[in-house]
Parts: structure tokens; sequence; C-alpha cells
């Protein structure tokens, strides 16, 4: 079993697809550690708002085994069929695949956006806090805490199979405060 973390997206009818993803991962892996569900600008396209968060598990597939599912479960959503530009039905990437660092399967591990994208890094510094990067030495939570960036990123309210993912106390901490984490950015 390796354990993977993964980044799921969506800026088209969100909550829907977001939780048809997760049901199809919990089919694909078995169970499922969910981070909250943050909200955030569209970066790299031209589109609505995203919701984003991360889903750890322990798998079994090979690599590329993984990708090929992740990327049959994006189309079984409407990913591939698409008429128009910068609308994401479900975006699933492959974070970390165990120890795995370089390019694998076509696949670059440690995936980089976790090191430039808040929406990437705080769910995962949330979920996997004493995680060290592959070729790294800094747990995520240190990364999360010297991140320094523009991005406007906020944890909103979700539920999933009646379990509310964003708890309660981050939902307070973000109305309460302009800036709720570190270089977060969210007002």
């Amino acid at each position: 079993m390796t354990a993977i973390y993964l980044g799921l997206g969506s800026n088209t009818d969100r909550e829907h697809h977001l939780r048809r993803g997760l049901d199809a991962l919990e089919q694909l892996l078995g169970p499922l550690e969910l981070s909250p569900v943050f909200e955030s600008d569209a970066v790299g396209i031209l589109g609505t708002r995203f919701y984003n968060l991360v889903v750890g598990a322990q798998c079994q597939l090979e690599l590329a085994d993984l990708n090929a599912a992740l990327k049959a479960i994006e189309a079984a959503c409407g990913r591939r069929e698409q008429t128009s530009p910068g609308r994401i039905t479900l975006d699933i990437d492959i974070l970390l695949y165990g120890e795995l660092a370089g390019r694998h399967d076509g696949v670059l591990l440690p995936r980089p956006e976790i090191r430039r994208n808040a929406f990437v890094l705080w769910p995962l510094a949330l979920l996997a806090p004493t995680v060290v990067l592959p070729g790294g030495d800094t747990a995520i939570a240190g990364l999360w805490r010297e991140w320094r960036g523009g991005q406007k990123v906020w944890p909103v309210a979700f539920e999933w199979r009646g379990q509310a993912l964003t708890p309660a106390w981050l939902l307070r901490q973000q109305l309460a405060s302009v800036d709720p984490a570190p270089g977060s950015g969210a007002a």
C-alpha cells in the first residue's frame, strides 16, 4: 500500500462534482481522509471560482493505473466533454505518491502546485501537517507557515455523506480575521 494525496477542484456545479468525485474515489481506493474545502479564484485559466480540497488514501494501484483511473473519473464527470473554456467539472491531480520524486509514468511528483498554490498547500497542511515532501526537509505545515503569495483562498462549508468537511472553528476563524492563515490573502 502506498500513501497518496490527491488535489480535487471544480468550478462548475462545484458541490455536485466534488461529491461525485469523492464517491468514485471511495469506490476506487476505500476509506478516504478529507481536508476542509476551500474556495479560490481560478489560477491559470479564465473561469469562475473553484472549490478545492485534498484527499488522502492508501493505494494498491501502480502510479500509471491510478492516473488512468483518475482520468476516467474526471471523464465520467464530463471533464472531456466541456465545450466552454475555463469550465472544469472535476480536476483530480496526484500531489504525492509515496516517496516518489521526479517524473514517473508521465506524472511529476511531488506536484509543483503544492508549493505554488494556497488552494493546494493550505488544505494539504491541515490534512497532513507532519508529512515531508519527498526530497525536502520541511513538513507541509512548515511550508504553509512560510508561504507568501497573493492568492485569495477561504474556507467554505461543505458536507459529504452527512459529514461536515470544513470544521466550524475554521469557518469562524475566516469570519473573524482578515488574514486567517499566513500568506493566504483570504478576506
